[in-house]
């Protein structure tokens, strides 16, 4: 009873007795928010650049459709990336264990 109160009240939950997988999630979590920032400057730019084309005259109607369509799909796929986020190995140096993203 008090397990499933915690898995329901926590922000990740890790169902497995290996230790790296919090590196792993970790390293996930920093490629899913470098994702979204770049998707949020990306979507606000073009609806700026929309905006201001539009005011001088060049936008036309379906420039705005991409800016808001377009642009939605474009974020959608780019956030596919997260799907394909590292996971970490470890390095056995002669004098440390040292975490790093594998290779694939």
């Amino acid at each position: 009873m008090g397990s499933d109160a915690a898995i329901e009240a926590a922000d990740v939950v890790l169902m497995d007795d290996d230790p790296l997988q919090i590196a792993n999630a970790i390293l996930l979590s920093r490629k899913c928010l470098r994702i979204v920032y770049e998707n949020i400057v990306f979507a606000l730019g073009i609806k700026f650049l929309c905006l201001g084309l539009g005011a001088v005259g060049i936008a036309n109607m379906w420039f705005a459709i991409f800016a808001d369509v377009g642009v939605m799909i474009l974020a959608i796929l780019n956030a596919i990336r997260a799907l394909y986020a590292p996971s970490v190995s470890i390095k056995k140096d002669s004098r440390k264990m040292v975490l790093q993203p594998q290779s694939e």
